[in-house]
């Protein structure tokens, strides 16, 4: 017998399984049938078509005649469609009140959440050189009206560093502010004398302090890119922290601030002996 595969794919959908549905189709299309006779007709194997016509049977969707050989029947199908029909409302009706439930307890959870977020979200650890410059390069790129940076050895953009130089130019275009406060003793060294000649011409304010803490640089009064030197193994081994966070951000800005005030101008480093603002204009530049 040729079944409708389509019939087969609805009573599936209703619940049965695919044998299932294939033997009561089969059933629908005559009186009764022996369980051999079934499995020949539903096309199903005959070790598994008695376990059907039992499951069957059970839902009450086929009923069974006593007799020296068993025949079965399906009851209409309007009635096993109704039977059918009501386990799925039961099983939907039983889902939607575990979905209540779950809703009514998850939901205060969910609320809670949205208030509170990790102490420490807004820092970002990194060691991998690669990283630390990737961010350096996002740093320079996200600030729209202040960079603020401390530079001292060992530099840590790329020699070029036009990412650098473009937002120097860009942020003194709009009218924004870009400081750098360098080591003197660092001015020995050509590629930073060429770092600073490069970011002076793009509009940068350069001055020079005899020490500086750490290697730092602020976006906007709210970003900062940072190294921690490690205390005990000293330059040797080092931190970088990325942080996002306004009020930290802005001490920081008021730390520059008072180191920029006591630094030297290129005019004054010459005056001391070190090299003086010509120096600075005819050396040729490097990225931090």
């Amino acid at each position: 017998m040729e079944l409708d595969e389509g019939s087969v794919g609805d009573l599936v959908a209703l619940g049965l399984a695919r044998y299932e549905a294939r033997v009561y189709l089969a059933l629908v299309a005559r009186e009764s049938y022996t369980a051999a006779e079934v499995a020949r007709e539903a096309d199903v194997p005959r070790q598994r078509v008695y376990d059907v016509l039992d499951a069957l049977v059970r839902r009450r969707l086929a009923s069974t005649s006593p007799g020296r050989v068993a025949r079965f029947s399906a009851v209409t199908p309007e009635l096993a469609l109704t039977r059918l029909m009501a386990v799925q409302r039961e099983s939907l009706d039983r889902m939607e009140r575990v979905s209540e439930g779950l809703a009514a307890a998850l939901q205060p959870i969910w609320s809670d959440g949205r208030t509170r977020t990790d102490p420490l979200d807004y820092i970002d650890v990194l060691r991998d050189p690669k990283a630390i410059a990737e961010r350096f390069a996002d740093i320079q790129r996200q600030a729209r009206r202040e960079l603020l940076s401390f530079c001292r050895p060992p530099l840590l953009a790329s020699a070029e560093n036009a990412e650098g130089i473009k937002a120097v130019r860009r942020l003194r275009r709009a009218g924004g502010t870009v400081r750098a406060v360098y080591t003197t003793g660092a001015l020995a060294d050509a590629v930073v004398l060429a770092n600073v000649r490069s970011f002076a011409e793009a509009g940068e304010e350069a001055r020079f302090a005899a020490e500086l803490p750490l290697k730092l640089i602020i976006a906007d009064g709210s970003l900062v890119l940072c190294d921690m030197p490690d205390p005990v193994a000293g330059a040797a081994s080092s931190t970088t922290l990325y942080i996002e966070h306004p009020a930290l951000a802005g001490c920081l800005r008021l730390a520059f601030q008072t180191v920029w005030e006591s630094a030297a101008t290129a005019g004054e480093v010459g005056e001391m002996g070190e090299v003086g603002e010509a120096g600075v204009r005819e050396q040729g530049p490097e990225a931090r």
